[in-house]
């Protein structure tokens, strides 16, 4: 009995990469800018959002927020004090959002009434630089507490991000962060990648952040334009 060897070539990312697609022009044709946020457990990505999405409420713009765990809604509550609509996605133990749930999480959002829109993934280093959702920016966040080599420990996650946040900035000195050997490892990682310093406690970067955000939605929605 001969056994006969059959090669598939399409990969198991297909389908979430066509609906990602598919999201990506519904968000430019409704012109929100979305940001997907990835970063490992305890990295302050619910403090550093919940201040990103007040400052920006309170600066008249419109932002809404999709928040990703494996379980408990504690993230959506949490952030529904900055005043922002938010929803809460519970993955039922899968450690990263696919695009998907994105696009059932949305039903009942008129995405034209919102100016930016973030999605917090659920808190992983691996399994989220593999899924597409649909985001214009991808921000990896890395705390003065995880150590100076996670960029290298890591190096799919930083090198699908277009930008790095480095977050609790204001404990640097505490837990002798060393900020040089930080930006060395992270450029060696995904040379010429931009990377910001801030404090969600103390506000130290953040203003500087939301103007830089801002600033990324002008020259993609003139990217846009120029497509046209």
């Amino acid at each position: 009995m001969s056994t006969r060897i059959l090669d598939l070539h399409q990969g198991i990312l297909d389908k979430n990469d066509r609906l990602a697609y598919e999201l990506r022009r519904e968000f430019e044709a409704a012109g929100v800018y979305v940001a997907n946020l990835v970063s490992s457990p305890g990295t302050g990505k619910t403090a550093f959002l919940e201040r990103t999405l007040s400052m920006l409420i309170e600066q008249g713009c419109m932002a809404a927020a999709l928040v990703g765990d494996l379980a408990t809604e504690n993230d959506a509550r949490r952030l529904e004090r900055s005043g922002a609509p938010v929803r809460q996605i519970v993955t039922a133990g899968i450690c990263h959002l696919e695009a998907n749930m994105i696009a059932s999480h949305l039903d009942g959002w008129r995405l034209a009434d919102f100016d930016f829109l973030f999605i917090e993934n659920v808190g992983n280093l691996v399994c989220p630089s593999s899924y597409d959702l649909g985001e214009a920016l991808r921000v990896v966040l890395l705390s003065v507490t995880e150590g100076e080599d996670k960029p290298l420990k890591y190096p799919p996650l930083f090198n699908s991000a277009d930008l790095a946040v480095i977050t609790k900035i204001d404990l640097a000195e505490a837990v002798e962060f060393d900020c040089s050997a930080t930006y060395a490892n992270i450029q060696a990682v995904c040379p010429g990648i931009p990377v910001w310093e801030t404090s969600a406690k103390t506000g130290d970067g953040m203003a500087a952040w939301v103007e830089y955000l801002k600033r990324r939605k002008l020259d993609w929605q003139q990217a846009i334009r120029s497509r046209e």
